[in-house]
């Protein structure tokens, strides 16, 4: 929007400036309305733009960390592009590693989600959060690493495809899916242990066929759609619910100290997948304040 702006009112004031000179144009008094405009489409394309959403999860899928697979190091060529001698970002030169062999380095890993999810990375692949990927500003692209949380020693294997952090306290910026696995996704950051893979001498390590779940939950899952101080409102709202979808929607109270608060829920789903389609459907309709939640026991 703010570039076809800006090309616009470009395009407009060349064509009086060559008609009718400056003086008619009024380029001088023009200058700082172009320089704002061109600002602000400059702000549109910025990755981390001020005009760019805020980064943060999904906001309505959720990971099981257990069932995270590690990314696969295989052997690849060096991408054709995010590979160049050096590079410059916030006037600050960064020298790319020929090779990846030897690396070893500890620091603070941060991870970055859904406000770049779909963006172009710097080797020119698509950022999936959900996929086992990082960033890291000198490892030549691709680089497969072995990222080791020190703080719960939780281990992950993720392929390294984009450039970052550029904060000078951070060794490697996790994809969120990386971080779920690793528990760096609730606290933001974590002390890690970053260790380049050779993919020729790697040995996948062997698994069960059909492995034990590490954890033994069989949770409810609930969609809130709303909570409410008037019982009524809640009401109101599982009536529209319910002639929108066919599944149970259940108003629950709990108490407050002034006033009683009613959750509008639909649920229970054991299928985290349907919940989440089901949240996404019910968004597009325009229904808001919309949270997954499990709970072992409700009681209307």
């Amino acid at each position: 929007m703010f570039r076809s702006l800006a090309r616009n009112v470009m395009t407009n004031l060349l064509t009086v400036y060559r008609r009718y000179g400056c003086r008619r144009a009024g380029w001088d008094y023009l200058t700082p309305i172009i320089k704002s405009i061109l600002l602000l489409a400059a702000l549109s394309v910025a990755g981390c733009g001020l005009l760019s959403k805020q980064d943060g999860p999904p906001r309505f899928r959720r990971l099981n960390p257990d069932d995270i697979q590690d990314a696969v190091p295989r052997v690849e060529p060096k991408s054709r592009y995010g590979n160049p001698p050096s590079y410059v970002v916030f006037g600050k030169r960064y020298h790319v590693r020929s090779s990846s062999v030897g690396y070893v380095k500890r620091g603070i890993a941060s991870w970055y989600g859904r406000k770049f999810h779909g963006r172009r990375t710097s080797n020119g692949e698509t950022y999936d959060m959900y996929a086992m990927t990082a960033a890291h500003r000198s490892l030549p692209l691709p680089t497969y690493v072995q990222v080791t949380n020190l703080d719960n020693r939780r281990r992950a294997i993720v392929r390294v495809n984009d450039r970052g952090p550029f904060h000078s306290q951070r060794i490697i910026d996790l994809s969120y899916a990386a971080a779920v696995k690793l528990g760096v996704a609730r606290t933001g950051t974590a002390r890690v242990e970053v260790r380049a893979i050779d993919p020729r001498r790697w040995k996948k390590p062997w698994r069960a066929e059909h492995p034990v779940p590490a954890r033994e939950e069989h949770p409810n899952l609930y969609v809130q759609v709303g909570a409410f101080t008037s019982r009524s409102s809640a009401e109101r709202l599982q009536a529209r619910l319910r002639a929108t979808v066919n599944d149970p929607v259940r108003i629950t109270a709990t108490p407050g100290l002034e006033h009683a608060l009613y959750r509008v829920r639909l649920g229970p789903f054991i299928d985290a997948e349907y919940a989440n389609r089901l949240s996404e459907k019910l968004a597009g309709l325009g229904f808001g304040d919309l949270q997954l939640h499990t709970i072992s026991e409700i009681v209307e």
